[in-house]
Parts: C-alpha cells; sequence; structure tokens
C-alpha cells in the first residue's frame, strides 16, 4: 500500500510538472494594452460577433439589407426638400443629392459606431460573467461590422457621384481623393474611442444612453452635412471646426467632389483629437472592465 501510494504522488507530480496550458490568464500589466496579441488568438471569435452583428440586426424585418439604402437615401430626399429647397441652403454648386448623400453616409458610419459601442457592458453583461475571451473584441466588432453597412452605402454615393460626373454637373475630384483611406480609419478610431469612453460611464449612470442617441443626432447640426463650412465665418466657423469630424467630412468632399474646405491643420486636428480619443478610450476601457460586474 506505501509503494502504491508513492507510485500515486509520484504520477500525480510528474503529470502536473509536464502539462500544457493552452490558455494562461495573467493580470493586465498595463491600462493601455489593446491586447493585439489576444484579438489574433480570438479573430474567429471577432469575426463571429461582426456576423452576428451584420446578419441579425435586419434578420427579421421585411426589406432586410434593402434598409443599408433605404436609409440614406430617404434621408438625402428630406434634406435636399428641407434644407435644399425650402431653406436654400448653399452646397458651393454641388448637386443636392451627392452633396448631402456624402456628408449622411460619413456621419451615419461614425453615428453608428459611437452609439453601439457606448452600450457594450450593459448589452453583454451575461456573456462576460460567463466566459473570458478580451473584452475589446465587441468594440472592435461593432466598427468592422458598422463598416461592412458603410461599404454598401459608400456604393451608393459612388453611383450617384459617378452619375452627376456624366452628367457634367460640376463635379471635379482631384487627389485628395486618396486621404479615404485615412479619413475611414480617422471615423473608426473616433468612434471606437469615444464610444469605450461612454461605454465605460454607462456601468454606473444609465442616462447617458439616453443622452448620447439625442445628443449625437444634435451633434450632425454642429457639422458640415447639411451645409458647407465655407459658408460660415468667425466664432461660429469655429465652433463648427471644433468637432473633429468636421474637417474628416469636408476633407472627403474637397476630394471627391472638389468643393470643400480643406486645411492640413484642421485634419491634423482631428488626428490628434482621434489619438486621444483612443488613448483615454483605451484607458478607461481596461480600468473598468476589472470590476465592470459589480456595478452592473
Amino acid at each position: 500500500m506505501q509503494n502504491s501510494s508513492a507510485e500515486i504522488k509520484s504520477s500525480r507530480g510528474f503529470t502536473h510538472g509536464e502539462e500544457d496550458w493552452t490558455m494562461v490568464i495573467k493580470p493586465q500589466s498595463s491600462l493601455f494594452d489593446l491586447e493585439l496579441k489576444e484579438v489574433w488568438r480570438y479573430r474567429d471569435l471577432l469575426l463571429l460577433f461582426v456576423r452576428r452583428d451584420f446578419v441579425t440586426f435586419y434578420k427579421q424585418t421585411v426589406l432586410g439589407p434593402i434598409w443599408f439604402f433605404l436609409q440614406p437615401v430617404l434621408t438625402t430626399i428630406i434634406f435636399t426638400f428641407v434644407f435644399g429647397n425650402v431653406a436654400k441652403l448653399s452646397t458651393d454648386g454641388i448637386p443636392h443629392v451627392v452633396f448631402y448623400l456624402s456628408g449622411i453616409v460619413l456621419w451615419s458610419y461614425f453615428a453608428e459606431c459611437i452609439n453601439k459601442t457606448s452600450t457594450i457592458f450593459i448589452a453583454n453583461a451575461n456573456i462576460f460573467g460567463k466566459v473570458y475571451f478580451p473584452r475589446i473584441i465587441m468594440p472592435l466588432s461593432i466598427v468592422v461590422s458598422n463598416m461592412m453597412k458603410f461599404g454598401v452605402q459608400f456604393l451608393l454615393f459612388l453611383a450617384a457621384w459617378i452619375y452627376f460626373i456624366t452628367k457634367g454637373a460640376g463635379i471635379e475630384p482631384n487627389l485628395y481623393a486618396l486621404l479615404f483611406p485615412f479619413l475611414l480609419f480617422l471615423m473608426a478610431g473616433l468612434g471606437l474611442g469615444l464610444g469605450m469612453i461612454i461605454s465605460s460611464a454607462t456601468t454606473k449612470y444609465r442616462d447617458l444612453t439616453f443622452l448620447l442617441t439625442f445628443g449625437v443626432q444634435l451633434a450632425m447640426y454642429a457639422s458640415p452635412v447639411i451645409y458647407p463650412l465655407s459658408t460660415l465665418e468667425g466664432n461660429i466657423r469655429l465652433l463648427i471646426l471644433l468637432n473633429p469630424m468636421s474637417a474628416i467630412i469636408e476633407t472627403f468632399r474637397y476630394g471627391f467632389l472638389g468643393e470643400g474646405t480643406f486645411e492640413w491643420v484642421y485634419l491634423g486636428y482631428s488626428t490628434l483629437f482621434c489619438i486621444i480619443a483612443m488613448y483615454m478610450g483605451t484607458l478607461i476601457f481596461n480600468k473598468v472592465q476589472r470590476s465592470f460586474m459589480d456595478t452592473v
């Protein structure tokens, strides 16, 4: 019996020493850590969340993915009638349809990213409490899935853009259109960073969710979506430029439509704002995720 017991202890000790762990969860060493290695290991989960967000959102609707086109089209028609025909706001000589569509498509992507990212902790509390995975995968999946929706709506803009070019409507694109991938990166970064900051705050203050929805709608009017920046002067112009989306929208229009206000200083401000938002968002998100289950 003694020999048998010794053999069992030896066997257990040998097994414990030679065992290969598939994963070792360690405490996070830095708050400013995007966990890129972990995200890459869980890339299949990221793609699964992207598919879930993209497919299931319109799964039980009658029109389905057609809403991707209907939303910007209907909004453009309303803006054209109200702001173009009734209020007669200037569009710098650009046809109303392509002018408004360019702003709507860009703003919709930013607004969707920040709105959906802001409710991550509340909407996924059950998942977070049951299984481990890098939490930052959730906001990243929202940004990526919305980018797919943006791609569909961007094709709609390109169709209208090509149509008016062939009609000789005075649209003159230039090389600044090549900045488009960088502008897309800035919008994604702004939506991700600001969304993570707000989502961290909503774990304690649920009212921010309702305030954000209302605030994002108002913020659209504080950006050159329905009017060009060239029509503004003085303090109002500076106030609108404080919105980091203003320079992004104006740069996009300047490159694709040939009209708009482009300054490297303005775009540099939006870039700096994006970097700060990403830094602060990651810092606060990583801090809150350690103890958010105690407050949600």
